[in-house]
């Protein structure tokens, strides 16, 4: 089936098939990685290296930028946009509702609630940070492949997947560990700047291992669209609501 090479402005009013459910797994593994994996950190051993500290986040979370890949990719900036929105109002309405919840008065004879404030009471730096670092990581990461997509006429797909990963975990990095964690007790400056960097190295090596994953599912999805899409003439805007 020949794709039609269309702008993201003459996709008005159209529908598609797995817009959706791209859109659902998205957020659904960005919630789930800020909720189970965000704060803890992990180590491993590695071969001449040794201990090596990283967030547990890490083994997870990566799949939302893949995710972002395929969504700018094959529907364009401005439905990729219109995802990292919802995602931001789904991550705030997630931190709003476990404030809500930890605070609720505890029945008596419930003894959970310790635990239960651990796991679920992120403080404000957290999830300050979380959001503010999702926010500027997922829109240069569609910014950055939607526009290379234009200067490569669409050819090399792996150079603007892990380019634009490269740039977006980058400042998603830089963004969330320092605002988070920095000048806590159990946040040392070395070992926030061994997980900040071991957090980069490892999302764009993520990156790079599901390259063949990423290449088939965008493949699937333009084969099934019908469509190749490319930002040209659209507005980048990240407050730009139109599609």
């Amino acid at each position: 089936m020949a794709l039609n090479r269309v702008t993201a402005g003459e996709l008005q009013g159209r529908q598609f098939r797995y817009y959706d459910y791209v859109m659902v797994a998205f957020v659904v593994i960005l919630l789930l990685s800020n909720i189970v994996g965000a704060e803890k950190r992990s180590v491993i051993d590695l071969p001449w290296i040794g201990l090596w500290p990283f967030g547990a986040g890490i083994l997870f979370f990566p799949i939302s930028y893949v995710l972002d890949d395929v969504l700018t990719e094959v529907y364009g900036y401005a439905r990729a946009r219109r995802v990292t929105w919802a995602a931001f109002a789904a991550l705030i309405f997630m931190a709003g509702m476990e404030w809500v919840v930890v605070h609720l008065p505890v029945a008596e004879g419930w003894n959970g609630q310790a635990a239960y404030e651990r796991v679920f009471g992120s403080g404000w730096r957290i999830v300050g940070a979380s959001l503010a670092a999702f926010w500027v990581g997922d829109f240069l990461n569609a910014f950055v492949l939607a526009k290379m997509k234009i200067w490569t006429q669409g050819k090399a797909l792996w150079t603007r997947t892990i380019g634009s990963t490269i740039i977006g975990e980058g400042a998603d990095s830089l963004i969330f560990y320092p605002l988070a964690f920095y000048g806590l007790p159990d946040w040392p400056v070395q070992a926030l700047l061994m997980v900040m960097l071991s957090q980069f190295v490892l999302k764009v090596s993520w990156e790079v291992i599901l390259t063949p994953v990423t290449y088939a599912v965008v493949g699937f999805l333009k084969k099934r669209e019908g469509i190749d899409v490319y930002d040209e003439g659209t507005n980048f805007s990240p407050f730009h609501t139109r599609v």
